[in-house]
């Protein structure tokens, strides 16, 4: 079986978010699949059915896991898998169909379910295990809470206590405006406007920090849509390896999209 390593949101190797892409041409265990994830060590890996569709054209079955445990969606892992089959395709997950897309560019983008979010005060725990940076707002959302503080420059510098937030369960999206990434507009792929930077830490689910999170982007786009007044944004993750995710608020959806770049490929032999 084919496996491959992308890197997405990424215009240079080595950045953006790598996920692993595994391409099953035979019936696979829950078990076997986690097996792999731990072994590629990426913080998730897409496992493509290529052959569970019941009759051609039917949504290819798609799964998600972490080096420990299964998830129910992933955004960028999805990007990656859509980079590795080329064109546009329906994805069948345990929520339902999934829409991607491929150009030859190595653009790539995904729609997912928007998720909406819901003011609550900040958690004080949270807070703490922030060092207790100014608070501008919170909310909850399905991919976890988010926490809006003062500044970029606060973003960039949390240490963050991760057993704290381990232990609170539910993954941390902290994100702050960037008024002065402004240098060009968010349609300009190559030298976006910035409007908003984030953080995202998931370390109940076996990832401390995530270099760039597509589903959180689901509740960041939202969030900032509803703050800036805007459909189209830019968002920078500000994680060590970095990377620039492209949202378009729709109804009911999120269309995520950037640049993907294959490393590696080769073949698992198990």
């Amino acid at each position: 079986m084919d496996v491959y390593v992308v890197d997405v949101f990424a215009k240079r190797p080595f950045a953006g978010n790598p996920a692993g892409v595994v391409l099953l041409t035979e019936p696979r265990s829950t078990e076997w699949m986690q097996h792999v994830a731990a072994e590629l060590k990426h913080s998730e890996t897409a496992f493509v059915s290529l052959t569970g569709s019941k009759r051609a054209g039917d949504p290819l079955p798609l799964r998600w896991f972490t080096p420990t445990t299964e998830v129910g969606v992933c955004g960028h892992a999805t990007m990656a898998a859509v980079h590795v089959l080329g064109g546009t395709i329906a994805f069948g997950t345990s929520g339902g169909a999934l829409f991607a897309s491929a150009g030859t560019d190595g653009w790539v983008e995904v729609e997912l379910p928007a998720d909406r979010p819901v003011e609550v005060e900040p958690p004080a725990e949270i807070v703490a295990a922030l060092g207790n940076p100014p608070i501008l707002g919170s909310a909850k959302g399905d991919n976890g809470v988010l926490v809006e503080v003062d500044s970029p420059a606060t973003v960039r510098g949390l240490r963050p206590d991760i057993d704290a937030i381990r232990r609170g369960g539910d993954g941390l999206i902290v994100t702050a405006a960037d008024h002065d990434g402004r240098i060009g507009t968010a349609a300009d792929r190559d030298s976006p406007s910035v409007d908003f930077v984030s953080r995202c830490f998931y370390p109940a689910q076996g990832i401390d920090e995530d270099p760039v999170t597509g589903a959180a982007h689901c509740l960041l786009a939202c969030w900032w849509s509803r703050r800036l007044h805007r459909r189209q944004l830019v968002g920078e993750q500000a994680s060590a390896r970095g990377g620039l995710v492209h949202a378009v608020c729709r109804d009911d959806t999120v269309v995520l999209g950037g640049t993907a770049i294959t490393v590696l490929s080769g073949r698992l032999t198990m």
